[in-house]
């Protein structure tokens, strides 16, 4: 039984042998972090919870949402 938390964007990190970090999205690479960005992004999660984990995987990869999702599908331009 996996618990799923509120917050759980899907987001899991792995810092390779070489210092390299990998972040994967449900099962997926998002992105790969090289030199003083891996070392940096693994000081800063070692200070986190979970949930700021999360939104600063989310940052680093791009992954995110903005809120205007919903705004954006109602504009003229966008119905069909």
């Amino acid at each position: 039984m996996s618990i799923e938390y509120q917050d759980d964007l899907g987001f899991v990190h792995r810092v390779t042998k070489n210092r390299n970090v990998l972040i994967s999205r449900k099962g997926k690479l998002a992105a790969t972090l090289r030199g003083s960005k891996a070392i940096i992004f693994i000081e800063e999660m070692n200070a986190l919870s979970f949930f700021e984990q999360q939104q600063l995987m989310a940052r680093v990869t791009g992954n995110y949402k903005h809120g205007n999702e919903r705004l954006s599908r109602n504009h003229p331009r966008n119905r069909r």
